[in-house]
């Protein structure tokens, strides 16, 4: 691969962000400078370190990014869940963007495991 584009997990991560920013927006404004920026910041973590990793020089240091970007989708995750436990969404409101966080958690573990076999 030539470029940190062509990687479907970067562009999942990207499709959960547009996804995170939008639902962000459905929050009330009074949690604007809040969750909605926390949850803004996490979502565009993931695929902004799937990036810069990828653009390191070793492959010890892109898989640390990874693991980086994992860590911002459990935030993305609990931010969502608080969203809903504190009445400001609704399931229905999250659920696109957890299942999203799902699937790119998932193509995460698969590369971080390809390219760092060792447990």
């Amino acid at each position: 691969m030539k470029d940190y584009q062509e990687l479907i997990v970067w562009q999942k991560a990207m499709s959960l962000a547009a996804v995170i920013y939008r639902t962000a927006g459905e929050l009330p404004r009074e949690e604007l400078y809040n969750l909605a920026m926390q949850l803004k910041r996490a979502s565009v973590s993931v695929p902004s370190n799937i990036a810069e990793g990828y653009s390191r020089d070793t492959t010890k240091d892109y898989v640390r990014f990874l693991y980086i970007a994992r860590g911002s989708l459990a935030e993305i995750e609990t931010q969502l869940l608080l969203c809903v436990k504190l009445g400001l969404l609704t399931v229905d409101q999250i659920s696109e963007g957890q299942s999203l966080s799902k699937e790119v958690g998932r193509m995460l573990n698969g590369l971080i495991s390809k390219l760092n076999p060792e447990p």
